[in-house]
Parts: structure tokens; C-alpha cells; sequence
């Protein structure tokens, strides 16, 4: 994969303005950004670029949600091994995404998606069993969320299934998914950078991107201080629908021009 020097200068801006606005995302919601930035990057580009311009970036932002999240001590006791499942499933997934670069991991996300929303749509959004078994559904949605990470760049919406499933508060919720993202993006990167997706250099090209990332996601995390818990779970309903439809069209336009 070639550098940034090889796109046009609108091309450039796009994918900065991408990165600070979904900076700004993460930082009000202590989440979104791969949401947000890879498939609007992808959709102008490829899934590869749009990966490795995101990876750094998100990191950025996940350390900064992390350092502003209350309650982190208390939710890392509890969900500590989260992170491990986190990085088992960014691997299995890297190595598929590095594989099977054409299968179409975003058509597969947007349908859990979907189900999912349409669970809450019928009041089944938590559930009982989720709570009696915990860690049995944790192993599950933990190495769900790591393979979708690498796959599809995007591990939120299989944590926000399980944590609201077992009834998580939303104040807890950030810290808590942030634990896998952190440890998703690190496994993540160890295994593309070891891989020959991309070269030194466009890793390198993507530090700028990732000090954009970080000024505007510690502005947003002024808003999200103001943001109560049922506001807050809304909002994540309305990006899990928003991200489903990004991530249809991007498939249709896809299958359209293929």
C-alpha cells in the first residue's frame, strides 16, 4: 500500500476532517470513532486504507477515554479479562482480515446490528440469562468484538449488546468497553504491522491524524459530563442505526461498482 502522496490533497482533507470529527465523537460518547472514521474513509477509498489511517488514531482516542472515564479502577477489577478476549479476537481476526480481504465483514456487523436493535425495539435489550451467565456470554461477545475489530474496524457494537444485556449503567459502559478497545487495537496493530498491509511509512504518516484525533476527543469529553444516563443510551441506539446503515450502503455501493 502506497503513502498518502500517491492520494489527491482533497482526498487528504477528507479523510482529516473524517478523523476530527469522529475524535469528537469518541471523546462525547467514549466511543464511535471506528465507527464513524472507517467507513466514511473506506467508502472514498478501500477497507485496507481506511484501516491502517484509523488504527493509530483510535488508540489516541481510546487512552484518552480511558484517562477521562470515572469509575475505571472499579470496572477493570470486574471485567480485567474482557481485555484478554479482546486481543484473542483481534488476532483470529487480523489474520482473516489479512486472508479473506474481500469476504464482507461489514454486511455481517450491520446484521448483528440490526437483530440486536430490533431485540431493543421489543424490550428484550437486557436480558436475564445474560446476567445468570455473565462470563459465558462475556467469552462470546468479548472474542466477537476482537474479531470484528480487525475485520471490520469497528468492536463496539457486539460490547454494547453484551454490557447492556447484563444490565451494565452507562456510566459504567465506556470504561468498560474501552478496556477491550485498548487491548482489541494494540493486538490488532501488532499483527498488521507485522504483516505487509501497509509500509513503515504510512504507519508513520498517520501520527499527524492521531494528534487531531486527541484534541478533539478531549473536546468532546466536555459534553459528555452533561450527558444523563438515558440521553446516553439513546444516543447509542441512534449511532448503532446510523453505523448499520453506513455499513449497508458501503456494501451496496461496493457490490454496485464491484
Amino acid at each position: 500500500m502506497s503513502g498518502l502522496e500517491s492520494y489527491s490533497s482533497w482526498l487528504i482533507a477528507y479523510v482529516v476532517l473524517i478523523v476530527a470529527v469522529a475524535g469528537w465523537v469518541q471523546g462525547a460518547l467514549g466511543l464511535g470513532f471506528p465507527m464513524i472514521a472507517t467507513p466514511l474513509i473506506a467508502a472514498a477509498t478501500n477497507m485496507q486504507f481506511a484501516v491502517v489511517m484509523v488504527l493509530i488514531p483510535c488508540i489516541a482516542t481510546v487512552i484518552i477515554s480511558i484517562w477521562r472515564s470515572p469509575g475505571f479502577a472499579d470496572v477493570l477489577r470486574r471485567f480485567w479479562w474482557m481485555s484478554l478476549l479482546a486481543v484473542a479476537g483481534a488476532i483470529i481476526g487480523a489474520r482473516l482480515f489479512v486472508l479473506f480481504p474481500g469476504f464482507p465483514y461489514a454486511l455481517l456487523l450491520a446484521g448483528v446490528i440490526l437483530i440486536y436493535l430490533n431485540m431493543e425495539r421489543l424490550g428484550r435489550g437486557e436480558s436475564a440469562l445474560m446476567r445468570r451467565h455473565e462470563k459465558a456470554f462475556g467469552v462470546v461477545f468479548g472474542l466477537l468484538g476482537g474479531i470484528s475489530e480487525s475485520t471490520a474496524n469497528i468492536a463496539a457494537p457486539s460490547l454494547i449488546i453484551y454490557y447492556f444485556g447484563i444490565g451494565l449503567p452507562p456510566l459504567l459502559l465506556v470504561p468498560a468497553m474501552n478496556i477491550s478497545f485498548f487491548a482489541g487495537k494494540v493486538a490488532q496493530f501488532g499483527t498488521l504491522a507485522a504483516s505487509d498491509i501497509a509500509a513503515p511509512s504510512l504507519w508513520l504518516l498517520t501520527l499527524p491524524l492521531a494528534a487531531i484525533a486527541t484534541a478533539t476527543s478531549l473536546i468532546g469529553t466536555r459534553v459528555r459530563s452533561r450527558i444523563n444516563g438515558e440521553t446516553y443510551k439513546t444516543w447509542m441506539r441512534r449511532m448503532l442505526m446510523a453505523m448499520a446503515i453506513i455499513l449497508l450502503v458501503q456494501v451496496a455501493y461496493r457490490y454496485l461498482n464491484g
